[in-house]
């Protein structure tokens, strides 16, 4: 990736596709970058939306997703069901560390909890997700994050240069609340994750460090509660401070 790809005006491509729809931003976006364009799914609590969104306007769209080892059952079952039913091209990038031996070796001795999170997401989910990129060398990523879902995010715009990845960051749904969510599924009969039905709203990692039921209206309040933790890292274009995380 060379930084020849820099040629988008973003300033004026932005405030047009501010007026866009989701739908009409992955168009755009699978017409500006066709197979080199990919996207991330953590196979989240509503990601169907954007899986089918856009496997619908590029059948076959390569999608990254990270095993951390640490994923919940329903997660990974939720990922097949998916897959097999949208037909969808999944590709899995493994965490190099074997699960029980990691938490061994880092000292974390209770499988349930986290003390050092950010070490965790940094060798079990942002490394495999950095060599998805080197290996793919995409020339723009698509990802689902909404400006609802925390402060970072709400000042993020929907196509961004990223220098962390060399390309470009792409985010049709960053306008959009649960009721579009909601009634996107509705449309089109897509489920959701089956942990929402048990008040998962925000799905990552199993750790209760990680995630847990949503305690508030905020749907991502049961992420990383308590810690002072937003990112896990793999949505940031620029860097991986930890006090952007």
């Amino acid at each position: 990736m060379t930084q020849a790809l820099q040629q988008l005006d973003l300033e004026s491509l932005n405030k047009h596709v501010e007026r866009m729809d989701p739908e009409q931003i992955v168009a755009w976006a699978a017409g500006q970058f066709g197979r080199d364009l990919v996207m991330s799914s953590s196979f989240g609590a509503d990601s169907a939306v954007l899986l089918h969104m856009a496997n619908s306007a590029m059948p076959g769209i390569r999608i990254i997703f990270v095993d951390t080892g640490y994923h919940f059952p329903e997660t990974h079952k939720f990922r097949e069901e998916l897959t097999r039913r949208l037909k969808l091209n999944v590709l899995t990038y493994r965490t190099r560390n074997d699960p029980a031996e990691y938490l061994r070796r880092a000292g974390e001795d209770d499988p349930t909890w986290r003390k050092d999170i950010d070490a965790c997401c940094a060798v079990n989910k942002n490394e495999p997700f950095d060599r998805a990129i080197a290996e793919l060398k995409p020339q723009a990523i698509m990802q689902g994050i909404r400006r609802d879902q925390n402060a970072s995010r709400a000042r993020r715009r929907f196509i961004e240069w990223s220098d962390r990845y060399g390309g470009y960051s792409i985010s049709p749904l960053l306008n959009w609340r649960g009721k579009s969510i909601y009634d996107y599924l509705k449309r089109y009969d897509l489920p959701f994750h089956p942990l929402r039905e048990k008040g998962y709203f925000s799905i990552g990692c199993n750790p209760l460090s990680c995630t847990r039921p949503a305690n508030s209206d905020d749907p991502r309040s049961g992420r990383w509660a308590g810690q002072g933790k937003l990112e896990c890292g793999i949505n940031l274009i620029n860097s991986l401070d930890s006090a952007e995380l």
